[in-house]
């Protein structure tokens, strides 16, 4: 039996003009259907080899060498105008600034219609239909007044949304999730990885979630890659990173997770009053 050969394959390293070794021998597949964490503090390459995998690192100064594989074609012999038809339509990125991804002179309508044209020709009843699939994904509306406002009457989840339901238009093979959830609060942290979930399983989409928040990680991924100072250290489970965890660096990040404080248990009304001085009882 033939096995598939792996959604997207990495096999990179990457520089900058002025920074050698951003990226050093970084390797790591995620499999159709499968959601990969990155994890990695600030500066140890996560942001950077999201743009290696889009090729967009020429506009940060950046050059890679290596193998990059997506569904079985090396990304790295395509032209610029055979990536541009790729991105958007059959590997999509969602960043962590939703309000600064949307422009804020445009109506919501408008910029959703833009992206589905951007890779598809249809009629204007294909393209309604079409937006209406990805709202209703992303758990939006799709009604008139909906789409007629602009960026700022959206709060900050709901342009998230409307980011994802662009970035699912097409129903790409791939979503960069580069960290999406980090300027959420906590519930709306929750939903919209609840989302991503959700059209994981319901898509088949694989989704590279890229994130400094372990715990979020873990709620939501399948295997979970440690990034440190440019190189993978560790790649495995949730179960293997945070029971048994084999780097160091892996080690010292589940150590510092945050833990709830332990609070003695409360007395009851009856024992508080037994406990108060006989002056307070009188």
């Amino acid at each position: 039996m033939t096995l598939a050969p792996p959604l997207l394959s990495v096999r990179l390293s990457v520089d900058y003009r002025n920074k050698p070794g951003v990226l050093r021998e970084v390797s790591f597949d995620i499999q159709s259907g499968e959601i990969l964490g990155l994890v990695g503090q600030s500066g140890s390459g996560k942001s950077t080899l999201s743009l290696a995998i889009l090729r967009l690192l020429h506009l940060k100064g950046g050059t890679a060498r290596g193998n990059l594989l997506f569904k079985g074609e090396d990304l790295s012999a395509k032209s610029e105008s055979q990536m541009r038809s790729l991105r958007g339509r059959e590997i999509s990125i969602v960043l962590q600034s939703p309000l600064s991804s949307l422009n804020p002179a445009l109506r919501i309508g408008p910029q959703l219609s833009e992206a589905w044209r951007a890779h598809a020709s249809g009629t204007r009843e294909e393209c309604t239909a079409a937006i209406g699939n990805a709202l209703t994904s992303v758990s939006l509306s799709s009604d008139a007044d909906f789409l007629r406002r602009r960026p700022s009457q959206l709060s900050v989840g709901q342009a998230q949304r409307i980011i994802i339901a662009m970035a699912i238009l097409h129903r790409p093979g791939l979503l960069i999730a580069d960290e999406a959830t980090s300027a959420l609060d906590t519930i709306t942290q929750s939903e919209i990885l609840g989302l991503f979930a959700r059209l994981n399983r319901e898509l088949g989409m694989g989704i590279l979630y890229i994130s400094h928040d372990l715990l979020s990680v873990a709620s939501l991924c399948h295997r979970i890659a440690i990034l440190n100072s440019g190189e993978i250290v560790e790649c495995g489970p949730p179960s293997q990173i945070f029971g048994t965890p084999q780097h160091e660096y892996t080690r010292k990040l589940v150590a510092a997770l945050p833990r709830l404080p332990v609070f003695p248990p409360q007395p009851s009304a009856a024992s508080s009053r037994d406990s108060e001085p006989a002056f307070l009882r009188a």
